[in-house]
């Protein structure tokens, strides 16, 4: 990794294991026990430990799978932790919701925070769908001590276990609803990812089967362009970190989500092609990040720095998407200092984030396929009834006049980017 594309997270932590010997100490001892005070001498400490999917993880840790963890109000271990655990996808369909008709303080266009996204969870009905508990009442939430417990947790190198204690460490937790039979402890994002750290269920659930007597079940919400993704996971051994078992998987929608085929070819009849912008074509496969790295900035502008270290992107995958949202018009660039770069919402990506679901998905269908690319590349694909092969992209992307992709390799590689967009324009129809 290069000077230029390391974060401050990576400079600061490679400075850290420099200064204190951390490596060698991980070697001999199997683990390395950090202060706050010792990592703010470089940077707060909560910018630097908190990693919540393995591809926020400081290039030292990544190259040396290492994780960490904190152990008290002011201390972290890290070590060979097999810190994060993968989504898995157990179900595709969409179940429909409605929110009470007397509520006017929400609006399913317009969810804002995790807060929100929990809020219309439970006005709706969905929380008490998925728990399958009538009557459920808010209880705990915010910050908190986690008393005392020890666990252990399987090393990522050998496999084996490794015996970890807490003591009042600082845990958090978004939401919790206690109904007749169980308390459900909820862990809420925006931002979608491939992995989540395990620690955000485990700690509270931790803490919780200790005070209560009924069931606690963690619960991870995840909303994301119109979509709550519910996931309800079972520590299978509660002193062990992993054991983990995701044992439920809905979604649900407060709109209406029903798209056909008919509305996408007639948004392609109607849609005129564009002149490639001065932009890198994309690489970025999942159309659903783009969306949501939109999401993500509706509220506020942010830094390259903060997209990456905010959300589950390395600084590289940043600059993919925030690029592939800039081809597409949804983003704007601008630099602070002279040298820093920040993006924003343009005035068109804020005009479709503000349409109801259906009409917003068909609006970013009719920004992709204002490109020539794009365009041929569906209507071959509605010809022939499968998606056309690499090589057939390629040679579409050849006529297109694509802005500085010169190589056959770029050409191939970017080509995956096409068949990923209308792979989720045909999802949308269930195709």
């Amino acid at each position: 990794m290069s000077e230029r594309t390391k974060s401050q997270n990576d400079r600061a932590w490679e400075a850290l294991f420099e200064k204190y010997d951390i490596l060698p100490h991980i070697q001999s001892d199997g683990k390395f026990i950090i202060s706050a005070s010792q990592i703010k001498e470089y940077r707060e400490p909560r910018l630097m430990a908190k990693f919540d999917h393995r591809i926020n993880l400081p290039h030292i840790f990544a190259e040396n799978h290492l994780a960490i963890l904190p152990i008290s109000r002011g201390d972290y271990v890290i070590s060979h932790f097999e810190a994060y655990q993968t989504f898995e996808e157990l179900e595709k369909s969409v179940i429909h919701v409605s929110l009470p008709a007397n509520l006017q303080s929400l609006d399913a266009n317009h969810i804002p925070s995790e807060a929100i996204s929990i809020n219309c969870a439970l006005a709706s009905g969905m929380l008490a769908d998925f728990l399958e508990e009538e009557l459920l009442c808010p209880t705990v939430s915010g910050r908190m001590g986690s008393g005392q417990f020890d666990f252990s947790i399987q090393n990522s190198c050998t496999k084996r276990m490794t015996a970890v204690s807490v003591n009042n460490s600082q845990i958090e937790i978004d939401a919790a609803f206690e109904g007749l039979y169980s308390l459900s402890l909820l862990e809420a994002k925006r931002d979608l990812s491939e992995d989540f750290l395990i620690r955000q269920l485990y700690y509270p659930y931790r803490v919780w089967s200790s005070r209560v007597t009924k069931k606690v079940r963690p619960i991870f919400l995840v909303y994301s362009n119109g979509i709550f993704s519910l996931y309800e996971y079972e520590f299978q051994n509660p002193g062990s970190y992993n054991s983990l078992a995701l044992i439920k998987h809905k979604n649900y929608s407060i709109e209406d989500t029903l798209i056909g085929i008919s509305d996408l070819q007639e948004t392609a009849s109607c849609t005129q092609i564009v002149p490639e912008p001065a932009i890198s074509f994309p690489q970025a496969n999942n159309f659903e990040r783009v969306i949501n790295i939109c999401e993500l900035l509706s509220s506020q502008e942010l830094s390259r720095e903060q997209v990456t270290e905010k959300y589950a992107f390395d600084i590289r995958q940043t600059n993919y998407y925030t690029d592939a949202a800039r081809y597409l018009g949804f983003l704007e660039k601008h630099y602070e200092d002279g040298h820093k770069p920040v993006y924003s919402l343009s005035l068109p990506g804020r005009r479709i984030m503000n349409l109801n679901y259906k009409q917003r998905q068909l609006a970013f269908c009719k920004a992709i396929l204002q490109h020539q690319a794009f365009k041929e590349t569906f209507e071959l694909c509605m010809r022939t009834g499968s998606m056309p092969d690499t090589p057939a992209i390629v040679e579409i992307m050849q006529r297109a006049n694509l802005y500085k992709v010169e190589s056959m390799s770029t050409y191939v590689r970017r080509s995956s980017t096409i068949s990923g967009w209308i792979n989720w324009m045909l999802e949308l129809v269930g195709v």
